[in-house]
């Protein structure tokens, strides 16, 4: 953070008073949406938080020959300990310790009724040699491997259909190692889609919090399909450059998750939605609903902070994303899609954001046009509706707003409500619009296009849109 000088958060010691004074002032906030524990959407639904439970047995990773000096490999004392918990299913499972060390291994599975453990100065490493890392099938709801055809390599930390699964700790450290990667990958010297860092699949009950991230070969937190996720209180880091395809937290097909204070710097989408691509996605047919992120500090030099698509086909709706930092980015927020997804984007709620020194702030872009193959169709065309921005604020932003819609795809019932938005040096053409139709309530800087209907804060009609057809993108700004 040292690095991050700006006259909105000067030092390090003002941006922690500024997040206190959030999440001091989102309590007030959420008293609104919360009920008994539980968030609750505009549409009556809710969601579940998820708390830890605290297991009969505890094991340390010493008990099965681990040795944590970075160069003895673990796998073998991993694979023992969760192999022994296993067992204890039915009397609540176990919990597996990692002390302070270095503690290499090759990919490992996880088991149901686990709590993973690591304590302070505790660093899980991911061996860098690709031949210990075991081929899986692709997902099916992407048809092959995102990089290459055929398998794909597994995730460090692996689980399918498994049920209450906590990987938490006093903040101790799960690193991919991923530079051996990046650069193979840049070289194209290799032959299969590299495997995320943690990776759940078609699981529920999971907690993640209190631990770190860092350096993944791939996407960094990818929970697959699965259901009552709370993410919470992880840092995750990696080269803002050189590290390609490094996201941060990828829900995928995800029901009933909660994100929340988290410190997120990568080298792509600090968070990616997503819910399959292509024919793959609209057969398989999982949405990522039902979905809360807030208090998150984030930063992507290379994609946008917080990112739904651009694998979107199986749908998302009903996602809340509030109290949110975005710095010294190429892009804030962003919505993106193509002919040939499908599926849905709706009931989308953004409030609260601030951005510092970022480029675009607010991006829907819908010729994203990255294919699985040439069998998809062009002709299943994604849905864009129902969008609000209320509350957003920034200083040394670029392009406040680009909403490329089009002909095809157009955006409708978007809003904007009280927006005000410091921008550089040029002062027209920087809220950009073709094919999007809404309203704006309120004041709203810099002015927006004419495609929105304008009200005032009483929600008097002042204003109706020229037309929703208006086309004013400029890539050069």
């Amino acid at each position: 953070m040292v690095e991050f000088k700006h006259w909105l958060f000067p030092s390090a010691s003002t941006l922690f008073t500024f997040l206190w004074i959030a999440v001091f002032a989102s309590v007030f906030l959420w008293q609104k949406n919360e009920v008994g524990g539980y968030f609750v959407f505009q549409d009556g639904t809710s969601l579940r938080t998820m708390l830890p439970l605290l297991r009969p047995v505890s094991f340390n990773l010493t008990d099965f020959g681990g040795v944590g000096d970075g160069v003895t490999l673990n796998t073998k004392a991993f694979e023992r300990a969760i192999s022994e918990i296993s067992k204890l299913r039915d009397k609540g499972g176990g919990q597996l310790n990692v002390p302070p060390g270095l503690w290499l291994t090759a990919p490992f599975n996880l088991t149901s009724h686990i709590t993973l453990f690591l304590a302070q100065d505790a660093a899980i490493l991911g061996i860098q040699d690709e031949k210990y890392w075991p081929l899986m099938p692709p997902l099916p709801s992407y048809g092959y491997g995102r990089e290459h055809l055929g398998p794909r390599y597994s995730s460090l930390i692996h689980g399918q259909n498994l049920r209450d699964v906590v990987i938490t700790g006093h903040n101790g450290t799960i690193n991919g190692q991923g530079q051996t990667w990046w650069t193979k990958h840049l070289h194209k010297l290799l032959n299969h889609t590299r495997g995320p860092l943690v990776q759940l699949m078609w699981s529920s009950d999971i907690v993640i919090s209190n631990i770190t991230l860092r350096d993944s070969p791939f996407w960094t937190l990818h929970p697959y399909d699965c259901k009552n996720v709370t993410i919470k209180s992880v840092t995750i880091l990696a080269p803002v450059y050189k590290a390609p395809n490094t996201d941060g937290i990828d829900p995928d097909s995800c029901e009933d998750m909660l994100i929340e204070d988290c410190y997120i710097s990568v080298g792509d989408d600090a968070i990616a939605i997503k819910s399959g691509w292509d024919q793959y996605g609209i057969a398989y047919g999982k949405p990522s609903r039902n979905i809360v992120i807030r208090n998150l500090v984030v930063r992507s030099n290379v994609s946008a902070g917080i990112s739904i698509g651009s694998e979107m086909s199986g749908g998302v709706s009903n996602v809340t994303i509030e109290n949110i930092l975005v710095w010294n980015s190429r892009r804030a927020i962003r919505i993106k899609t193509a002919p040939g997804r499908g599926g849905y984007v709706s009931q989308i709620t953004y409030r609260n954001l601030t951005f510092n020194n970022v480029g675009v702030g607010i991006v829907i872009k819908t010729d994203y046009n990255q294919h699985p193959d040439g069998r998809y169709d062009p002709k299943a065309l994604p849905i864009l509706k129902d969008i609000s921005f209320t509350n957003v604020r920034g200083e040394g932003v670029k392009v406040p707003v680009r909403i490329q819609g089009s002909e095809e795809i157009p955006v409708r019932n978007v809003t904007f409500h009280d927006m005000l938005v410091g921008i550089t040096k040029q002062k027209k053409h920087i809220f950009q619009c073709a094919f999007v139709q809404g309203q704006v309530i309120g004041t709203i800087f810099p002015a927006p296009c004419g495609n929105f209907d304008q009200y005032n804060e009483q929600g008097k009609l002042v204003k109706h849109s020229s037309t929703f057809n208006v086309t004013d993108i400029d890539y050069e700004i």
